[in-house]
């Protein structure tokens, strides 16, 4: 293979990573060389490749996604997660997502309306207190808190009810309030999986079924053989679901009140939507949340590699090849996004988004991996903006723009600090 096939990329050598140094590496590389940018590594056995058109990205997570695994940078989420949906390949992937999807139905979604709006209340409660005292509100603590206990109420129910009884606030706390994802976090989370192990062996015993997603885990079924998931793996993906369906939701809301506080216009008409709508979702409030994905997305960096040689961009792509895709650097490129930096959600309007590719816009990355939680968080986080501005405005505090850090997950660097108004 000449080198002229290959595709061009700068002469400085850069191991791609999902951190703060990366972002400046990669931008300005498209427009330098094209949609597929090859760059020299400095640690690994071959070169990168950093994919940038939605054509390109049809065909790696869609079209010809049976070439492509994971990619690089899964060694810290899998040491935090196990072997999960989120990490897992092949087979054993395939095996356990098609187990998993009826679970996220959105028939079975709906089911957990009430809950949602239960824990939204009592947040709201303590934002009326604040606002009467003038006091301000931790947005991000708020947001990370009503996230995880969502998340954890629907997967365990009257489990986590009885675990907060017995030790009056349950230990699952730490994962909204340590803000690290290092060694020590991942240790002291993964001991967790023992009050996890406990829930499924008392459920066991009692032979009794609940109304959440472990329960219905535990009664999936292979449809090839019966078999229902072995305890391992059942472990490793509801620790999947608890750090997925918190953090991705809470970033989210953190990022979207931010937004609102800058918009007075967007404000504006959330709140005419939401008080002529009688109950959630609400589409407009959907358009505002999309908006925030394009410009925030949880996971701004992922990587796949290629397990046979394979073409793209006209370029030979060897085996063993490291690919990157950016969701933060594809929602600013103004080949779909016009003014991408602005914040508009009526680019989300359904006649305005019919006009863009469908792998433009992938804050749930796209094709057979997209997120399996994508329905439940997009539910909840409108039930959170229907609820929450129909009572009230959020002012924000600190600098403009807030520092984000861009890490495994894309964040606010500091918490947020907000002055909450009564409407």
């Amino acid at each position: 293979m000449t080198e002229e096939s290959l595709a061009p990329g700068p002469e400085r050598p850069w191991d791609i990573d999902a951190n703060d140094e990366t972002l400046p590496v990669l931008q300005g590389l498209q427009a330098q060389y094209g949609d597929v940018v090859r760059v020299r590594t400095v640690t690994r056995p071959s070169d990168s490749l950093v994919l940038f058109g939605p054509d390109e990205l049809r065909w790696v997570l869609l079209t010809n996604r049976q070439n492509y695994k994971k990619g690089v940078g899964l060694e810290r989420v899998k040491m935090l997660l196990g072997n999960g949906l989120i990490v897992s390949d092949g087979d054993f992937w395939a095996r356990q997502r098609r187990m998993m999807q009826p679970a996220f139905h959105s028939r079975v979604i709906k089911q957990f309306g009430g809950l949602i709006e239960r824990h939204n209340l009592a947040l709201l409660d303590r934002w009326a207190e604040r606002a009467a005292d003038g006091q301000p509100i931790n947005l991000t603590r708020d947001t990370s808190e009503l996230s995880l206990n969502i998340v954890l109420q629907a997967l365990f129910s009257v489990d986590l009810d009885k675990l907060t009884n017995e030790v009056g606030e349950h230990p699952f706390t730490m994962i909204a309030r340590d803000s690290q994802r290092d060694l020590r976090f991942a240790q002291q989370f993964r001991a967790l999986t023992k009050l996890v192990r406990q829930m499924i062996e008392d459920r066991r015993r009692e032979q009794r079924v609940e109304m959440d997603f472990l329960s219905m885990l535990m009664e999936a079924r292979d449809k090839d053989t019966g078999e229902a998931m072995p305890e391992r793996a059942l472990i490793d993906e509801i620790m999947s679901l608890i750090v997925a369906g918190h953090e991705t939701t809470a970033s989210t809301l953190n990022w979207t009140w931010y937004r609102l506080s800058q918009h007075a216009d967007v404000e504006a008409r959330l709140h005419a939507a939401v008080d002529a709508a009688p109950a959630a979702p609400v589409p407009y409030a959907e358009q505002v949340l999309h908006e925030t994905l394009r410009l925030y997305p949880p996971v701004w960096l992922f990587s796949r590699r290629s397990l046979g040689d394979d073409k793209l961009g006209g370029y030979h792509v060897p085996a063993g090849t490291d690919l990157f895709i950016s969701p933060w650097l594809l929602h600013r490129d103004t080949r779909f996004w016009s003014d991408p930096e602005a914040y508009q959600p009526e680019r989300f309007a359904p006649e305005i988004e019919a006009t863009r590719p469908k792998f433009c816009f992938i804050p749930f990355s796209a094709g057979a991996r997209h997120c399996i939680g994508e329905g439940f968080a997009m539910i909840e986080m409108n039930q959170h903006l229907y609820l929450a501005a129909r009572r009230f405005r959020l002012k924000y505090l600190g600098p403009v723009p807030p520092p984000a850090e861009f890490q495994i997950n894309l964040r606010t660097r500091e918490d947020l600090s907000m002055q909450v108004v009564a409407r």
